[in-house]
């Protein structure tokens, strides 16, 4: 686990004050509260308000749930990322308002048209990639919120003239806690987000090793594999 040693023990003991009730969702639902939970976190470690521009960098899982709880908060989402068949995924499945390929060489041009030359107020890295991380900062608006949830696996280098004429706030989202696994639950029980977007492959726990390295190539599509215990 993240804080305690024991995560893959088939059984583990812990306060009854830490579980939260899972409000008669699915198996499948249940699954995801904690992936989703990590971009409900980054959301409101940026104090998302309704009406703002919000560029989500990223459309990987995390990515993707960072997007659907920043459109919940009301925000106005842009997706970035350089694969087209996860762009078209945030703008058919999860409404995203505005799409970017980060390939383009004119992003700056479109996320300034998009926000009538505003740039967005709050930017998410959910790549952790350090050129991805330093491109950020040339996209955002004058006091924009810029919070990194991908994790830069090294030291993080970016252009301090650029983030300091911006007045920017910079800050990190680690994981998630218990008022953001509510959130999430509570969100789809209100069918704010719909879980089967993200389930794209189900499999049975005997056919994960034979599975495994095909979920690895982006071709395949997967967002997220579901594993079925008999």
């Amino acid at each position: 686990g993240v804080h305690v040693d024991g995560g893959m023990r088939e059984y583990l003991s812990v306060p009854s004050k830490t579980l939260l009730h899972g409000e008669d969702l699915s198996y499948d639902e249940l699954a995801l509260v904690e992936p989703l939970a990590i971009g409900a976190h980054g959301v409101r470690r940026a104090d998302v308000q309704p009406g703002e521009f919000v560029l989500v960098i990223g459309a990987g899982p995390i990515g993707l749930g960072t997007m659907e709880f920043a459109r919940i908060a009301g925000a106005k989402v842009i997706a970035l990322d350089i694969n087209n068949d996860r762009l078209a995924f945030c703008k058919d499945k999860l409404k995203v308002d505005h799409v970017i390929n980060a390939l383009d060489n004119d992003v700056i041009d479109q996320l300034s048209k998009i926000t009538n030359a505003d740039m967005p107020t709050v930017v998410i890295d959910a790549t952790g990639n350090q050129k991805a991380i330093n491109n950020a900062i040339n996209y955002m608006a004058h006091g924009a919120r810029f919070v990194l949830i991908g994790l830069q696996k090294g030291d993080l280098i970016f252009n301090h003239p650029e983030f300091h004429k911006r007045e920017s706030t910079l800050m990190s989202s680690r994981n998630a806690n218990i008022e953001d696994f509510e959130h999430v639950i509570k969100s789809m029980k209100a069918g704010l987000v719909n879980p089967t977007n993200y389930i794209t492959h189900q499999v049975k726990f005997e056919e994960v090793k034979d599975e495994f390295e095909s979920w690895l190539d982006p071709k395949n599509g997967v967002i997220k594999a579901m594993v079925s215990i008999d």
